[in-house]
């Protein structure tokens, strides 16, 4: 038997497929994944297995990822936990050493220091929304697992969430657009999305069309609309900052930008994108 599966969310591939799968797709073998960590800021998800390959997707520092492949030039091939996109990533930017996050970054970018001092170099530059595992506090610092010294107000407790998703996308206003992004030195527009949800306690799966039919439900044409609403066309999904405004990553400006819906309706029947295609609205925001 072999259903028929998406590949961005389902490890399988012809040569091989994760163990629980087996049975339900056909597979060369199949292979219990081994669950690693993300060890840098932001880490692309690549489509294939190069440098040059389509990005997906990115990884953020602390997210898990279930390795099943590894090629000979350094590439893994497996699971983000997060969302379950399945792609090639840098296997040198992954560690075993696995840890239960207790922090989130609320910031749009933080840095990790090597000592409890702003003037020491940093180490890395983590984004908005990656996790750490914190062991203590040193002053105005919180110590990571890893020996990382985070500035402690640019983090807050796991399980501590916005209260309104579309507030924490408004931060990236001005992002620059990047396809497969995720972090404010680029983002797409569903990455802005499940961003905002994401630190509002609230899963979203990664791409538009899989947000327009598994979030929110269905907001009847010409309806009155409210903050948080998700507007979606083809390919591309936005959100109402109050009746008239739409916040959006797009490829227009190339940034993070808020103009008025019927601008953006105008420009995209114009330009042969199509007119709206769905609007949801969520339970919660």
């Amino acid at each position: 038997m072999n259903e028929k599966f998406d590949r961005r969310v389902t490890p399988a591939r012809p040569d091989i497929a994760a163990k629980h799968l087996e049975g339900r797709i056909e597979s060369a073998r199949f292979v219990e994944g081994v669950v690693m960590q993300v060890k840098e800021g932001v880490v692309d998800l690549k489509r294939e297995p190069r440098p040059d390959a389509a990005l997906d997707t990115q990884a953020l520092y602390g997210e898990r990822f279930t390795v099943y492949d590894e090629d000979e030039e350094g590439w893994a091939w497996g699971q983000l936990e997060s969302d379950g996109y399945v792609g090639w990533i840098a296997a040198n930017t992954l560690w075993s050493k696995v840890y239960a996050p207790t922090h989130r970054v609320n910031t749009l970018r933080t840095f990790v220091y090597p000592g409890p001092s702003i003037k020491a170099p940093a180490l890395f530059a983590a984004p908005l929304g990656a996790e750490f595992g914190i062991v203590g506090q040193r002053e105005e610092f919180l110590v990571t697992g890893e020996g990382g010294y985070v500035f402690a107000t640019h983090l807050s407790p796991i399980d501590s969430f916005e209260s309104d998703f579309v507030a924490v996308a408004e931060r990236l206003i001005g992002a620059p657009y990047l396809w497969g992004g995720r972090s404010a030195l680029g983002i797409d527009c569903s990455g802005l999305i499940q961003t905002g949800l994401r630190l509002a306690g609230l899963s979203a799966p990664r791409d538009s069309d899989m947000q327009q039919s598994g979030l929110g439900a269905e907001v009847a044409p010409g309806a009155p609309l409210q903050r948080g609403d998700l507007i979606f066309w083809r390919g591309h999904v936005g959100v109402m900052r109050d009746a008239t405004e739409l916040l959006h990553a797009n490829a227009a400006h190339m940034l993070v930008t808020s103009e008025p819906l019927a601008l953006v309706r105008a420009r995209n029947i114009e330009r042969g994108a199509g007119d709206v295609t769905a609007i949801r609205r969520l339970e919660h925001k």
